[in-house]
């Protein structure tokens, strides 16, 4: 890489990595990147997500499956800011698989999610990944994903 990332990354600058738009962007910015290696992102929660006017009136929960979406973006988002001064690369990722997730605690309206990505291994176009989110320093779910890189 030629070029050091800027940090803060800004939803801007994420929605030029990731194909993903309202209301489907679940990352709100980059706070920490070692290229290669980990991400550290945000996610801001408000109640103005839609999923929250059927996820649960008058108790409203961030569903899990949306946890994880937001960490396997901010996977993609490690890839793409990791080989963004790269010719060759402009993958396009994609969830493959989930393995050992858990859910520990509750995400509602206000919460601020931290998400914590470490590549573990990238091989042949398959990125493996550990994640967790936090809330407030605690942790609210964890997994391993498996993402498969396609060009565009």
């Amino acid at each position: 890489m030629t070029d050091a990332i800027k940090l803060p990354v800004e939803v801007e600058q994420i929605q030029e990595l990731l194909p993903h738009r309202y209301p489907f962007l679940l990352v709100d910015r980059v706070i920490e990147l070692e290229p290669g290696k980990r991400v550290v992102a945000i996610k801001n929660v408000s109640i103005n997500e839609p999923f929250f006017q059927g996820h649960f009136p008058k108790h409203p929960v961030m569903p899990g499956v949306l946890v994880i979406e937001a960490m396997a973006q901010a996977a993609g988002t490690l890839i793409r800011l990791s080989t963004k001064n790269d010719p060759e690369s402009n993958p396009l990722f994609y969830l493959v698989k989930i393995d050992k997730a858990r859910f520990s605690a509750k995400v509602v309206p206000g919460d601020q999610l931290r998400l914590e990505v470490r590549l573990k291994r990238l091989l042949r176009g398959m990125g493996l990944f550990e994640a967790r989110a936090l809330v407030d320093g605690n942790e609210v779910a964890s997994c391993e994903l498996m993402c498969a890189g396609r060009a565009e």
